[in-house]
């Protein structure tokens, strides 16, 4: 560990000869050209355009690597050292998010610019410390080529993805987002919320108790997080439905659940019943309309249709509840 922090039994770069720098750059470049088809891959059934770029772009890498390998076998001959980035102190490392998925294009596309923009600087370096001409004149073309992908929002934004393309994919990446996440956790809050004012509150009027009533509104909300979780997970796996992962679908749902009800069984640590209750009427009130700002935020739901549903649901599971628990 600390050998990796320190960058202890690593060369530094500036003790590195001018063939170890070309076999460097040389696993630099097949590196990247396999993180470039990596994401790629990732990006094929969702982003067939942005794909096809970084398909482009690999090929690109290869091109650059066949160069390389060519002034190697020129200068030195056929056998090039094995050296990597892990090798050299403070060189650049690339962090596995390819094996991240779903990758998401914008995070793609930025990890993509910072790795043009890192191996640019080290061809601009590379190319101070070689003495020979057409050694230098390589790398210098390199680091043009790396630098003229800099700007890679522009390059995929302008020069090879039509504007309706780049749209088309933002909404298709916010749909999936939505339905992974935003879909099961909106119903998750909306069951937490309303289905534990009942007993919650029911307990509440029944007891008197603030500490009792926490108790049933801790088990209500764990109890329907679990049980909403695993359904999520059960009813559907997402592979034709096109809703994503059910694990994520399902963690989504029991956590939003739980939140929701902790939310008005939370007051009830208060000592004083009248205060605790007052605080989680209101607290059930913020909830309310929080639920009806995500539906209208995120499900295209008309405002005053998600608070009519939403409040009017609320209330009269919160009157149910008072009405029991004070009968």
């Amino acid at each position: 560990m600390l050998s990796r922090v320190f960058g202890l039994g690593r060369r530094s770069f500036d003790s590195l000869s001018e063939q170890e720098i070309l076999a460097l750059a040389i696993s630099s470049e097949e590196d990247d050209a396999r993180i470039y088809r990596a994401y790629a891959d990732g990006l094929r059934s969702e982003f067939p355009q942005s794909a096809k770029i970084f398909d482009e772009m690999a090929d690109e890498e290869d091109g650059h690597r066949a160069a390389l390998i060519d002034m190697h076998r020129k200068r030195f001959g056929e056998r090039i050292p094995l050296i990597r980035r892990e090798h050299v102190r403070g060189y650049y490392e690339r962090k596995p998010d390819w094996l991240v998925r779903p990758l998401g294009v914008e995070n793609v596309r930025r990890m993509a610019e910072e790795m043009e923009r890192q191996a640019q600087r080290y061809y601009a370096e590379a190319a101070k410390r070689t003495s020979d001409a057409a050694t230098r004149k390589l790398l210098g073309d390199l680091a043009a080529a790396e630098q003229s992908h800099e700007d890679l929002a522009h390059k995929l934004g302008l020069k090879h993805t039509p504007g309706e393309v780049r749209e088309e994919e933002h909404q298709t990446e916010r749909r999936q987002f939505i339905l992974t996440y935003i879909q099961p956790g909106l119903a998750g809050l909306m069951d937490g919320s309303v289905s534990t004012l009942a007993p919650i509150f029911a307990a509440a009027f029944a007891t008197h108790d603030t500490w009792q009533t926490f108790l049933v509104g801790l088990a209500a909300s764990v109890g329907a997080g679990i049980s909403m979780g695993f359904t999520e997970v059960a009813s559907d796996d997402g592979r034709l439905s096109g809703r994503g992962s059910p694990i994520k679908r399902g963690l989504a749902t029991g956590i939003m659940t739980t939140v929701g009800g902790l939310g008005h069984a939370l007051p009830y640590l208060i000592p004083h019943f009248t205060t605790a209750t007052a605080v989680a009427i209101a607290i059930v009130f913020v909830e309310l309309w929080a639920i009806a700002w995500i539906q209208n935020r995120f499900m295209d739901t008309p405002f005053w249709r998600a608070s009519f549903q939403v409040v009017l649901g609320g209330a009269l599971v919160f009157a149910a509840g008072v009405l029991i628990g004070s009968g």
